[in-house]
């Protein structure tokens, strides 16, 4: 008898038709930055972004609905949904896994929403795994969300180049106990809460609530808070805490670096891209670099996996780890061995 595992059963995306250029990026900072600029340095050509119909909530429906028609699953097996949508959505205060539930039929299902911005996917993983591993009546689940954050970006701003890459879209995965393949294995989750006030969205909450003033500027107002403070914490920590991340993913699934086969990453800049490939060990052709995505925060996982799969990237056996960083600021990563379960 096989030991007990959480499986992969498979993803789904859903990215808006819209799209916004490097070109038009670099004509909304006024002429801080080039086209060229954006395209080697930030890293992208190109990045979705929302239309009319594409609320935060919507685009996960969609990205569930997709799941669910990619992997054939019944809707009526989901027992859990855990949201990893983003808490800029259609109408605040609403649950947005409920109203998910509702819209693909996940009648038997519960449902609850998780957040720790660009890392929930990752985390969301983790929850679901040791929740199926603990409830006997936990077996599927399906971790879904949707996120347009860029919405906020000011373009004129300087300190926010870092997120002139934020794009649009949803992502949806459905995890099964003893599926038999796909077994997601370890994972590892750290936090520094020096940084929990150095980046938000300044006007719209009660410390600093919209009104006739600052309305213009409200729904642009993702800011740094400290930039100086947060610039110079991530370059001592971050690459060093995604590496301890990375490592200890390894260590608790019995795995050791050199059996990593692909890199699900989110979108960052180019070179840091190739610099952790290099500290890891792989090539380009291992991992796929999202230049015409941008960053659609915690979906960048699910949708670098389903490229992946889809470029024959990742095969039975190939070993991956999905790696992600949530302001806050948090750093995950976890692995899965794609393929039956040995």
């Amino acid at each position: 008898m096989k030991e007990t595992h959480v499986g992969i059963v498979g993803t789904g995306i859903y990215i808006p038709d819209n799209y916004m250029t490097a070109k038009e990026v670099a004509d909304a900072t006024g002429g801080n930055w080039t086209e060229e600029a954006v395209v080697k340095k930030l890293g992208f050509k190109k990045k979705p972004v929302p239309g009319e119909n594409d609320g935060t909530q919507e685009m996960g429906v969609r990205a569930a609905k997709d799941c669910l028609e990619r992997t054939g699953v019944d809707p009526k097996e989901i027992d859990l949904v855990l949201s990893i949508g983003e808490e800029w959505k259609e109408y605040p205060l609403t649950t947005t896994g409920i109203y998910i539930q509702e819209q693909i039929g996940a009648t038997n299902a519960w449902s609850l929403d998780l957040q720790q911005r660009c890392c929930s996917c990752v985390s969301a993983m983790k929850i679901a795994k040791d929740m199926m591993m603990s409830d006997d009546e936990i077996n599927t689940v399906m971790i879904v969300g949707g996120y347009r954050n860029g919405d906020f970006v000011d373009y004129k701003d300087p300190n926010m180049s870092m997120m002139y890459n934020l794009g649009a879209g949803g992502g949806a995965i459905i995890l099964k106990k003893n599926y038999g393949k796909n077994a997601l294995l370890g994972s590892h989750i750290m936090s520094d809460g020096s940084l929990a006030r150095d980046v938000g969205v300044r006007y719209g909450g009660t410390e600093n609530p919209i009104n006739a003033e600052n309305a213009n500027k409200a729904y642009r107002s993702l800011e740094m808070f400290d930039a100086e403070h947060m610039k110079n914490r991530l370059n001592e920590v971050s690459m060093d805490n995604w590496m301890h991340c990375i490592d200890r993913a390894i260590e608790k699934s019995n795995k050791s670096k050199e059996d990593l086969g692909y890199l699900a990453v989110l979108h960052f800049k180019y070179s840091m891209h190739k610099h952790m490939l290099g500290l890891l060990g792989l090539t380009e052709e291992q991992s796929v670099y999202l230049e015409d995505y941008g960053h659609i925060g915690q979906i960048d996982q699910i949708l670098s996996l389903q490229l992946a799969l889809e470029e024959g990237k990742v095969k039975d056996g190939t070993v991956i780890s999905m790696i992600a960083a949530g302001i806050g600021y948090a750093w995950a990563a976890n692995v899965i061995e794609w393929g039956p379960v040995k």
